[in-house]
């Protein structure tokens, strides 16, 4: 129980990462149609591709499903990393996806966004329905049900299908930002630590720096106005007391005469 719960909250926090995709699943085939078109015929490959290239072709870093899941760092993956990364990519096809972009998002402190979901959520959704609708017709043994969850099952992997490949296609674009193809300055790899899993703590904030607020340019004066007065340096010059101030008092010359009040003198009685 508290392990789930950490991880729960690790996912909620990774909700509230700053930055964003260079670009969304709307836009991804836009971005880079070849790759799309790649990645939609060719996906493993692509999986494959992309893996390699999220660890900075650095296959000593690689772990099964990137860190995520049980089976992680239990196959071999040190002994043959490309061996377990190929049966990753073509035996469990959507959690090798699913990876890459959580070690991309961890990486570079990356939110989904709201449109993002909806799209992968409506993805899940209707593979769920097409499941129990085939499960509903193997019960009952209605043509029309068969027919609806044939439909139902071509519709949802038509949709999965066209989903990753987007999605592949968005991490790719992100690397391509990462490697400095859309910039002057590519960025250096971080250590192998940095690349966070869930049973870690969060990573800081890596890769894409915040924007800082433009400074605004000072008042200037209208035209037409004199400028206004400046201070000479070392203005005002600090106030010095003059010598032995205060001065000793003393009284005026001759006032009171001396020896007074003469001796005896006083009130009456």
């Amino acid at each position: 129980m508290a392990s789930s719960r950490d991880q729960m909250e690790k996912m909620q926090l990774r909700q509230n990462y700053p930055n964003h995709w260079h670009t969304d699943l709307m836009r991804a085939t836009q971005s880079d149609p070849l790759f799309c078109c790649f990645s939609l015929w060719c996906a493993p490959c692509a999986s494959y591709l992309l893996r390699k290239r999220a660890l900075y072709n650095d296959m000593s870093r690689y772990t099964c499903c990137g860190g995520y899941m049980p089976c992680s760092g239990r196959c071999g993956e040190s002994h043959c990393p490309e061996f377990c990364l190929c049966t990753e990519v073509f035996l469990c096809f959507g959690n090798s996806v699913a990876s890459t972009r959580f070690m991309l998002q961890d990486e570079f402190n990356l939110q989904t966004t709201k449109c993002d979901n909806c799209i992968i959520g409506f993805m899940f959704c209707l593979q769920q329905l097409a499941c129990i609708c085939s499960i509903i017709a193997c019960l009952t043994g209605s043509e029309e049900i068969q027919d609806a969850a044939q439909l139902l099952n071509c519709l949802s992997d038509l949709v999965y299908c066209t989903v990753c490949s987007c999605m592949q296609t968005q991490h790719k674009v992100e690397m391509d930002k990462r490697d400095g193809k859309f910039g002057p300055q590519p960025m250096a790899v971080p250590p192998v630590q940095q690349m966070s899993r869930l049973d870690q703590p969060v990573p800081p904030s890596l890769g894409y720096p915040p924007a800082q607020p433009q400074a605004y340019p000072p008042m200037q004066q209208p035209h037409g106005y004199p400028p206004p007065p400046q201070q000479p340096q070392g203005y005002p010059p600090p106030q010095q007391q003059p010598q032995d101030y205060p001065p000793p008092q003393q009284q005026p010359y001759g006032y009171p005469p001396a020896n007074y009040p003469p001796p005896g003198a006083g009130y009456p009685h």
